[in-house]
């Protein structure tokens, strides 16, 4: 087991281990770390107090905040350090996730080729090589932490132990909230494999019910971090409802989306825009699809139980990320691959269990199974390799998503940016108009384009655009932003009366 636990720690660093000479992103990057003044102050008192009362991007995370604080504690603002940092902890990701399935099952093959999956498979170099998705990486360090702990705890339960759970879990809110799930993944383990509910005598009441009274203390957890994320989620108020009836069905046609790229992971984009709408039989047959399958893992739940566990893995751990709250850039984000983190391990483990099974029955022989096997890392080995690649400037990341995304006003402004950054500004003007025309209530695209006719003395349209921004959003630093522009415009023009009037309304904005 030590061998192999080597063999996949080299292997994933081998694909891995160019991002060290990566800079940061434009995205989110800015928001973690770069334009933080908390998190670059590092780990003093002050920061410790802010993470734990901020609710800064629209949710709480403490422990990630502090990790940042650390990565600038001890590298500055080199990227070089919080790259390495998120490197480990995907490979301690993938050593725990071997280890908790291989102990938990005993099937030693089957627990290597999810860790393999896992660490290789082209949806996860988003969690690992942007910067601001620690807390993904940091919340799955605690939850498959506190997996391990939990059937050691089932194996003597006492209270000691089941404080280590809860406290693991703990961890895990603290740095992402999409553990959230984890009483309901403990409670699948208990049917499989762990098999706690199973009832050995036909007179004994059914376990369920003991089970679930178990873990009321975590799911009560669970409650409260849902309600201090709901209300980080209010407090972001910067965001654009969809119709619930328009996310209900967008959630359905998205769980057979993260399935295709399971199967298929081509045209990856870190931003995905949020459809407008969606035709009916799109939503009929992802319906069709999800139930179909559902039914069949129902159906072979006694001689095939990790289908059933691997399915409502994945469909429940995917719930908190399906945007029937609205997440994501003013909630015009669509699927991410980051999500897809955790849910997938549900996925690889019905695909890795049933080829097991299916050779085993079909008398396949076992090296030509380790061919086959080796063969599929391979390929993903080579398309994560080149996926890591996109990541490496922001100009290739979003010429990248442009290419592979269509409405892409997120990836439009991000690179627009950084082409003026590099003084290609008429080009990068014309990303901005683009930003603009394919989502006119962005408020950022329409900032961008005010700041630009600032700079060419076009004031009178400037301020007509910081006007249109000022209309549109909803976070005050951007309304400030505006207004504070506005009122240099109207200095330019000679107007001082409207000039002092926005400066005034400007400091407002921070009251």
């Amino acid at each position: 087991m030590l061998a192999l636990s080597l063999l996949l720690v080299i292997a994933t660093a081998a694909v891995y281990l160019r991002v060290n000479r990566y800079d940061f992103v434009n995205y989110d990057d800015t928001l973690y770390v770069t334009q933080n003044p908390h998190v670059q102050a590092g780990l003093t008192w002050d920061t410790v107090r802010w993470s734990f009362t901020a609710y800064n991007v629209g949710t709480w995370h403490p422990l990630t905040w502090l990790s940042h604080a650390l990565d600038c504690q001890l590298f500055d603002l080199d990227a070089s350090g919080p790259h390495d940092v998120n490197l480990l902890l995907h490979l301690l990701n993938v050593v725990l996730l071997f280890w908790v399935l291989q102990r938990a099952t005993g099937y030693l093959g089957r627990s290597f080729m999810v860790a393999a999956l896992f660490a290789l498979h082209p949806i996860n170099v988003e969690s690992v090589v942007w910067i601001a998705e620690r807390k993904n990486s940091l919340s799955m360090l605690f939850f498959l932490l506190g997996l391990g702990a939990y059937r050691w705890y089932t194996q003597k339960p006492k209270g000691g132990r089941y404080a280590l759970v809860a406290g693991l879990f703990a961890l895990g809110l603290m740095s992402k909230p999409q553990v959230i799930t984890f009483p309901c993944v403990l409670l699948l383990w208990d049917y499989w494999p762990l098999r706690r509910a199973t009832s050995r005598e036909p007179s004994a009441t059914s376990p369920w019910r003991a089970l679930v009274a178990e873990k009321l203390p975590l799911f009560a957890m669970a409650g409260v971090s849902a309600a201090i994320t709901m209300s980080a989620q209010r407090a972001d108020g910067n965001k654009m409802w969809y119709p619930l009836s328009l996310r209900l069905e967008y959630a359905i046609v998205s769980y057979v989306q993260y399935i295709g790229k399971a199967l298929w992971p081509a045209r990856l984009s870190p931003f995905y825009p949020h459809p407008d709408s969606i035709a009916l039989w799109q939503v009929a047959g992802a319906a069709l699809l999800l139930a179909a399958v559902t039914l069949f893992a129902i159906a072979l739940r006694r001689s095939r139980p990790y289908l059933l566990v691997g399915w409502l893995w994945f469909l429940g751990t995917l719930v908190p990320m399906l945007g029937l709250e609205g997440v994501g850039y003013q909630g015009k984000q669509g699927i991410a691959d980051r999500y897809a983190y955790l849910p997938f391990i549900g996925l690889f483990l019905m695909i890795c269990w049933g080829v097991a099974e299916w050779a085993e029955q079909k008398h396949v022989p076992a090296l030509a199974l380790r061919v086959v096997g080796i063969a599929v890392l391979l390929a993903l080995s080579v398309v994560t390799y080149r996926q890591i690649g996109y990541w490496q400037d922001n100009v290739t990341l979003w010429t990248h998503a442009i290419e592979v995304t269509q409405g892409n006003f997120l990836a439009e402004n991000n690179l627009g940016r950084v082409l003026i950054q590099q003084g290609n500004a008429h080009e990068g003007v014309a990303h901005f108009y683009k930003a603009a025309a394919m989502y006119p209530d962005d408020p950022v695209s329409n900032f961008n384009i005010g700041i630009y006719q600032q700079q060419q003395g076009e004031y009178a349209a400037a301020i007509e655009r910081y006007k249109k921004t000022l209309s549109i959003t909803r976070d005050p630093e951007l309304e400030a932003a505006a207004l504070r522009n506005m009122s240099s415009c109207y200095t330019r023009m000679g107007d001082a009366a409207d000039a002092q009037r926005s400066l005034e309304a400007a400091g407002q904005t921070h009251r």
